[in-house]
């Protein structure tokens, strides 16, 4: 597989529906357990990202960092009522990246961006990641962490089609496509009957 080339329908997804009307009705839930949200904040942690600027994509009510970002956070989501819910975000936007891949931001404006277990809901998932390295300061970091969990209308279903290691594959290479290099992935969670996984994959902008 080269450059942007996957399979035919790869990015189709059961319900092609408008995303707004699926996400307008605020989920102050959480979509994964205290275990897995736990080891995304200690990744967090470990790459420095509440020291900086960050911008969380496809974010929601929480942010799973531990502390305020010292730069400020901006959460960018499809739900005004639960990015407002936000405590630690300065900055609200919403948007469909879906729609519109453009992040609107100035270059080099952010420290990390994060995306926490919603990279299986993107269409353009390779274009949204060119514009967080566009995004990223030099030497900044991209954090993606998913899970196994999903709502399966809205994944794509090569997300679906495939097993965590796929999927674990899958999200490098977005990655290395959107022009990252040295692109780390892990388990973050030890395997525990009826306890969800967490699975990291980061790199830094060169």
């Amino acid at each position: 597989m080269t450059d942007d080339e996957w399979p035919a329908g790869f990015f189709d997804r059961q319900d092609n529906g408008d995303d707004a009307d699926f996400y307008g009705p605020p989920r102050l839930v959480t979509h994964i357990d205290d275990g897995a949200i736990a080891a995304v904040s200690e990744l967090y942690d470990e790459l420095g990202v509440p020291e900086g600027r960050v911008l969380d994509l496809m974010s929601s009510w929480v942010s799973h960092l531990s502390r305020k970002p010292g730069g400020g956070l901006v959460a960018l989501g499809m739900n005004a009522v639960e990015l407002q819910a936000n405590p630690l975000a300065d900055q609200v936007v919403v948007q469909d990246l879906n729609l519109d891949q453009q992040l609107p931001f100035a270059d080099a404006s952010f420290d990390a961006v994060v995306c926490c277990v919603s990279i299986d809901y993107l269409i353009h998932p390779v274009e949204v990641l060119r514009e967080a390295a566009r995004v990223l300061r030099p030497g900044g970091v991209v954090v993606l962490t998913f899970s196994n969990r999903c709502f399966p209308t809205k994944a794509v279903y090569g997300w679906l089609a495939t097993d965590e290691d796929g999927r674990v594959a899958i999200v490098r290479t977005y990655l290395q496509q959107a022009g990252f290099e040295a692109v780390s992935t892990a388990l973050r969670t030890t395997p525990r009957w009826g306890r969800d996984p967490l699975y990291g994959a980061w790199a830094r902008r060169a």
